[in-house]
């Protein structure tokens, strides 16, 4: 098994008027090819926050990571776009479908942005949207289906490109009991398959206890937990 991320000194802090706000305050973590990693805490500990660094999303205040490694931040905001677009799959509490769409076109929008062939875009589309349950939607709206259904759109979405990391921040926070154990079956089931890294910002530890590794996050800092400590 092999290393895919190395966080070193990561500290993140922000502005409001004149006063600032440490989030993170210096984080070192690894994370592993292939690996399932839970990330939990206390509302305002940084979760989001560390996910969105992660996924190239936000700059950090200093520290560094490395991907494969390579320096992630020394590279332009412009390769980070790209960067982010061909390696991280992103699956947030609220889908973020766009409206006007069908299921197919908004799970196709990654790979046509990269200058995929439409027409190994819509394949890898139609097999996803399969995969989670959905062929037989692939022509609606997010309006025309569920909660779930727009959720596993956008899992679909997150996929398309074959990323080798999937950052999930509270998936089914926004989901009833059945539907968002469901969802995270097929979270699980998906990644068993292709291997792919996975971080979960849950509030669910139960669902926590079922990945391979906890990140428990306290006032910007990593406590030591392991899934059997939930």
């Amino acid at each position: 098994m092999s290393r895919l991320l190395e966080v070193s000194g990561l500290f993140k802090n922000y502005r409001m008027g004149n006063d600032t706000v440490q989030v993170l305050n210096g984080i070192d973590l690894e994370i592993e090819q292939g690996t399932t990693t839970a990330l939990v805490g206390a509302s305002g500990a940084g979760k989001s926050t560390l996910l969105h660094i992660l996924g190239a999303l936000d700059r950090p205040s200093s520290g560094t990571i490395s991907y494969k490694g390579q320096n992630l931040f020394s590279k332009t905001d412009r390769e980070l776009a790209d960067f982010r677009n061909r390696n991280i799959g992103f699956v947030f509490q609220f889908h973020h479908l766009l409206p006007e769409f069908t299921a197919l076109e908004n799970v196709m929008m990654p790979a046509l942005i990269a200058r995929k062939e439409t027409g190994l875009a819509d394949q890898g589309a139609r097999s996803l949207l399969e995969e989670v349950g959905l062929g037989h939607r692939l022509n609606h709206r997010p309006g025309e289906l569920s909660g779930g259904e727009q959720q596993r759109v956008a899992i679909a979405r997150a996929l398309v490109m074959e990323p080798e990391l999937l950052l999930a921040d509270e998936p089914t926070g926004n989901l009833d009991a059945k539907t968002s154990e469901a969802i995270h079956e097929l979270l699980m089931n998906i990644q068993k398959r292709i291997g792919i890294s996975m971080i979960v910002v849950t509030h669910n530890e139960r669902i926590a206890a079922r990945l391979e590794s906890v990140i428990r996050l306290l006032d910007g800092l990593i406590l030591p937990c392991t899934p059997e400590e939930l």
